[in-house]
């Protein structure tokens, strides 16, 4: 009888204990694109630990985070906004929000999220509590015409910078008060296709199309306007055909020096951030899409479009070269650090897995699988401007 009770009394303190307690920190979430659904992951396990369908589509999806990294806000192509419980693995809420968007962003001190939308064209500001709309700022650039919105980024004040495609503006809205934001609009050049804010939080970034170069908006002194600077980062003299056009979210600026992409080249430019000039380039394997540093810079991992989207080189910033060349699967789309850099995790779509390698020794120490992964997004970007 006492083993009995002794029993009894144990299954009621477990029924008592509730679910197992976990942190935030070394969360993460992996974009499902053929499947709209996404995988919930711990980092230092380097496992899944729940997954969530119904997030309709997937194609180019991106992620945020709130402030504690308890939430994440994922952002769908079919306009869709889905605010997602890390903790409890649950849809918290899902809205449509437009008809074709392309990711969004959330406010320095983390109460609204900001979607930018191609159709309409504009942007939409959400309570990070409830996803009500609080406001909505179209991107009227004429008279009844309106452009896609690309490269929207938070920065400081709760103010968010983006460009408007068609109508060659960097706009930056402050929503200070999120009800009633107020515009700035800055002339910025030819067909801006997307955009980045410098770690710290001062520049805003946008790639040009239409011509070659990158505008750029000093946003502690935006009074001085837009200016054009690398004016050979692009397609230069000889138009050279251009596979994928890279991702200026994965530019990374690292002991001074900013990594990016030459578009249609074979090479990734060095630029001095003090100066904006390019003083240097690195050869490379293919045609860069995404050029990541390491969290202490010592690093730079890149892929590319295809044909060679199979492939990764990674930069030692000290030397200036190519210190590897990796070939870890096929297609190779997005590339995600641990926060502290040990490992990094490379989304394999074609081969239906997430790779995971040690930095240090370029050892693979495990993988997920995963439907056609993309993105892969960690909770640390709650804690970076411009992520």
């Amino acid at each position: 009888m006492r083993l009995f009770f002794s029993l009894l009394l144990s299954l009621l303190l477990a029924a008592c204990a509730g679910p197992q307690l976990r942190g935030t920190g070394d969360l993460g979430l992996i974009i499902e694109r053929a499947s709209g659904r996404v995988t919930l992951v711990d980092t230092s396990t380097r496992q899944p630990y729940a997954r969530i369908d119904g997030l309709g589509d997937l194609s180019h999806a991106s992620v945020v985070y709130s402030r504690d990294g308890r939430y994440a806000f994922v952002f769908g192509r079919d306009g869709g906004l889905t605010k997602i419980d890390m903790l409890e693995a649950k849809i918290v809420k899902r809205v449509m929000q437009s008809g074709n968007a392309i990711g969004g962003s959330i406010s320095q001190n983390g109460r609204i999220v900001v979607a930018q939308n191609y159709t309409p064209g504009g942007i939409k500001a959400f309570d990070a509590a409830t996803l009500e709309l609080l406001a909505e700022v179209p991107a009227e650039y004429a008279p009844g015409r309106f452009s896609k919105v690309v490269g929207l980024a938070d920065s400081p004040g709760n103010k968010f910078a983006y460009a408007l495609f068609e109508g060659g503006e960097i706009r930056v809205t402050d929503f200070s008060d999120p009800k009633r934001p107020k515009t700035d609009r800055y002339p910025a050049g030819n067909q801006p296709y997307d955009g980045l804010v410098t770690p710290d939080g001062r520049y805003f970034l946008a790639g040009l199309f239409g011509e070659d170069g990158v505008a750029l908006l000093d946003l502690w002194q935006p009074e001085k306007g837009a200016r054009k600077i690398l004016e050979n980062y692009g397609k230069g003299q000889e138009k050279l055909p251009v596979f994928k056009m890279p991702h200026l979210r994965g530019w990374s600026v690292a002991q001074g020096k900013a990594y990016l992409p030459a578009i249609g080249r074979h090479e990734v430019l060095v630029v001095d951030v003090a100066t904006w000039k390019e003083v240097g380039r690195i050869p490379v394997r293919g045609q860069p899409v995404f050029v990541m540093a390491r969290p202490d810079g010592r690093q730079v991992w890149v892929n590319f479009a295809v044909p060679d989207y199979g492939k990764v080189d990674v930069i030692d910033t000290l030397s200036g070269k190519v210190a590897k060349q990796l070939e870890p699967g096929r297609g190779i789309l997005h590339m995600e650090f641990t926060p502290r850099g040990e490992n990094v995790w490379l989304s394999a779509r074609d081969d239906n897995k997430v790779l995971i390698y040690d930095t240090a020794t370029f050892t693979r120490v495990g993988e997920i699988a995963a439907d056609s992964p993309s993105g892969i997004f960690f909770t640390a970007r709650a804690n970076r401007i411009g992520f």
